[in-house]
């Protein structure tokens, strides 16, 4: 397994990553396989307070209960639960974010969380009062760093200008190059880490049938398999092609991986030891299809 530092931080975090939202059913089960990614070298862990209606941090916090030290969790904040289960509505008040932030060390059994990431955000939020709060929690020894999970540039580059977020955690996959146009090359030249999701853009780039993604039509989505298949040949599977091209950006710091069985984490795990693309695979990647672009909040 390779590491990467968090950039302008001290966490070195595995360049796969195990995005814990996936996990459901037997909590027995899922607290093994975040045994097993531990053992075989992911260390950082992401979930968020919205997932399973927090049970999902409680799962983290009970598999790594008495190993604290050996990983890195992420959370999230900022959106909460109505008090009747129906739904959450959008909250990024300072308020919110002190008291959530409680209840999520509570469910974590733990004393701090090392990447705290407002959940979204938009350009009407009270963007100086959301970085108040994370930067109270950082003084206050309960979170070590921050980010967000956006793919809104306009709402990335607010946050890059105002404040000290570490991360941002966004969609990029050869079928979602959006932020190929500015975002990587701002964060890149910040010093700010990229999580990235949604690198296999739901399984198609993996072997699932293809289907209409984004912009594009079936019969791009189909093109965009067929060329990940070409380039991977007998060398690597599909899917750590597929991902291999995510981490060939100087920018991206780790790929976040939606891990739900043993099988994906096999899958993973050689995705973390898959030679890396030469620089003629990622152009013949990139040929394929036009770049996407934002087309909203920009």
């Amino acid at each position: 397994m390779k590491y990467k530092q968090l950039e302008k931080s001290d966490l070195n975090i595995s360049e796969i990553s195990f995005g814990c939202m996936s996990l459901l059913g037997d909590e027995k089960t899922n607290v093994q396989l975040l045994h097993q990614a531990l053992d075989k070298g992911i260390n950082y862990f992401d979930t968020a307070d919205l997932y399973d209606k927090g049970q999902n941090e409680e799962t983290v916090g009970k598999a790594f209960k008495g190993m604290r030290e050996r990983v890195i969790i992420g959370t999230k904040v900022g959106n909460q639960w109505r008090p009747d289960g129906s739904g959450w509505d959008w909250n990024p008040t300072k308020a919110y974010i002190l008291q959530a932030v409680e209840e999520s060390l509570r469910r974590l059994q733990t004393d701090y969380i090392d990447l705290y990431q407002l959940h979204g955000g938009t350009i009407d939020d009270s963007i100086d009062e959301t970085i108040e709060a994370f930067e109270q929690l950082k003084q206050q020894g309960k979170i070590r760093q921050y980010g967000i999970s956006s793919i809104r540039p306009n709402v990335i580059r607010e946050y890059v200008r105002r404040s000290n977020i570490t991360s941002v955690m966004l969609q990029y996959s050869l079928l979602d190059r959006r932020p190929e146009e500015e975002v990587l090359e701002l964060l890149q030249q910040n010093n700010i880490g990229v999580l990235a999701r949604g690198s296999l853009a739901q399984g198609l780039l993996a072997g699932k049938p293809s289907k209409p993604y984004l912009t594009y039509t079936l019969k791009e989505v189909q093109q965009a398999a067929d060329a990940v298949e070409a380039v991977a040949g007998n060398a690597r599977k599909a899917s750590e092609t597929a991902i291999q091209f995510v981490l060939h950006h100087p920018a991206t710091t780790s790929t976040v991986l939606g891990i739900r069985t043993k099988e994906q984490l096999e899958d993973a795990l050689l995705a973390a030891n898959a030679e890396p693309l030469h620089q003629a695979e990622v152009q013949q990647l990139q040929a394929v299809l036009p770049v996407s672009k934002y087309e909203q909040h920009r």
